[in-house]
């Protein structure tokens, strides 16, 4: 680090949604910005470095981490999909980066979890960190083994880690669920400074929402990291209670992780 500045930080998943907003928002937190997805990255601005990287290759991601300082996991499959499309980009790749970050000396990760490794607890329960997971489909099973690798590799290397369990970070919330665990973009960008200047973070994990008006979950375990939201969800409020109301049984009005908990099983590809 120079200053109040990484030299390199590394982006990964950074021609998805998330990404190309953080491609802007993180630039005044490091010298240079290496920006990595499979494709989709079009051309470097300023302090960019482009990166094209398939998570699945793990010399690939080892070259992919070189010289930088810090890491901000946000590659991977983003849907529920079946496991084996999981397994390649999810699973082998989180491993790769922490693999890579071990070998090439960068002690700081930022790793994009998810709520959907706590989605099958109901809407009528309070969580904090210490709640047991439990999973609401493959991604959302990828997303545990991401924060037990972090666990892993602080315990074992030293590499800190905030695993953020994303909750629906868009422009606006499209539903009434999405009302209780929205995270504005603004809010998810100093989740990440946070995550990265904060001192001796070890390994935490944080609930990522915004300052809405009724949430499911409790960040006081996360205390030390700072994290104070700005935005709230109830700006979209009337928007939201114009909608139909869903049927009782609903998974959106059920579950916390919504409609991924009744999407699969997904039948094998058979030639």
């Amino acid at each position: 680090m120079v200053g109040n500045k990484f030299e390199r930080i590394l982006l990964t998943g950074a021609a998805g949604g998330l990404g190309r907003v953080l491609r802007e928002t993180l630039k005044p937190m490091t010298r240079i910005l290496r920006l990595s997805d499979i494709q989709g990255l079009g051309k470097a601005g300023p302090s960019e470095e482009l990166c094209p990287c398939d998570l699945s290759d793990r010399q690939a991601v080892s070259d992919l981490v070189r010289d930088c300082d810090a890491i901000v996991h946000m590659g991977g499959v983003s849907v529920e999909r079946p496991f084996e499309e999981i397994l390649e980009a999810n699973i082998k790749g989180i491993f790769h980066i922490y693999e890579a970050a071990r070998e090439h000396g960068a002690r700081r990760v930022v790793f994009a979890s998810s709520n959907h490794a706590i989605g099958f607890y109901r809407q009528t329960e309070r969580l904090d960190a210490r709640a047991p997971t439990r999973p609401d489909g493959y991604y959302g099973l990828s997303k545990v083994y991401g924060e037990a690798m972090a666990s892993f590799y602080h315990d074992r290397y030293g590499i800190e880690t905030i695993s953020i369990r994303i909750g629906s970070c868009f422009p606006e919330p499209k539903d009434r669920r999405m009302m209780h665990i929205w995270l504005s973009a603004h809010d998810l960008t100093e989740l990440i400074r946070r995550g990265l200047f904060t001192p001796e973070i070890g390994h935490t994990i944080i609930f990522g929402m915004s300052d809405n008006k009724e949430t499911w979950w409790d960040n006081r375990l996360a205390a030390h990291i700072g994290f104070q939201a700005q935005d709230t969800s109830e700006a979209y409020r009337d928007m939201i209670e114009k909608q139909p109301m869903p049927a009782a049984d609903d998974p959106t009005m059920v579950y916390q992780g919504g409609a991924f908990t009744a999407q699969g099983p997904f039948e094998p590809v058979r030639k």
